[in-house]
């Protein structure tokens, strides 16, 4: 199978899997349930995916993260978190949905290892050939730290009905990710 003809699979089977989402739970779905919607056999899916949880992390990685690698590489950080936030706000009931799974395949655990993978590959390009000022402070743990707060904002973003639109919320994280706890404390205490 070409890489396209598979990718329009991909797309096939997130997009009813997708549609399931907005009627019952994430953890209820079934793979025969998904592939029925999509119109294609039970092995197409094992041939893609491993199960639904492998294919929410395909869905978050291609249509949220993907979408911002070339804005990052180009150091447009705030033009990346707007198009990211921009993108889970135009699918609003499907993430508020996913974003409710909880235990071992949880839509945080989930979220926060696409978007480590993303973080991590970039700040190892942006690291080549440097000596880092802590052994300690490995691109790996900048990455988890990085992931777990971004995953923290925009999950509670979302749980919260997303009542702020996207570019505030752009701002809010620019402002807590650029300032020192100590920063912020002054500033509240003002």
């Amino acid at each position: 199978m070409t890489g396209q003809g598979r990718e329009a699979i991909d797309a096939l089977l997130a997009e009813s899997f997708k549609e399931l989402a907005l009627k019952q739970p994430i953890e209820k779905i079934t793979i025969k349930e998904i592939t029925d919607k999509a119109g294609v056999i039970r092995p197409t899916f094992y041939n893609h995916f491993q199960d639904k949880y492998e294919l929410l992390e395909w869905i978050i990685t291609t249509e949220l993260l993907k979408p911002m690698e070339l804005l990052l590489q180009n150091g447009m950080v705030s033009e990346s978190l707007l198009l990211l936030f921009t993108n889970i706000e135009r699918d609003k009931e499907f993430y508020t949905k996913a974003s409710r799974l909880e235990g071992q395949n949880s839509f945080e655990s989930i979220a926060k290892l696409c978007v480590q993978r993303v973080l991590l590959k970039f700040i190892k390009e942006s690291a080549a050939g440097r000596t880092p000022k802590y052994v300690w402070l490995t691109p790996e743990r900048i990455a988890e730290y990085y992931a777990q707060s971004m995953c923290y904002v925009v999950i509670t973003w979302i749980q919260s009905g997303m009542t702020i639109p996207a570019k505030e919320l752009v701002e809010i994280y620019d402002y807590i990710i650029k300032r020192s706890m100590d920063d912020i404390l002054k500033e509240i205490s003002k």
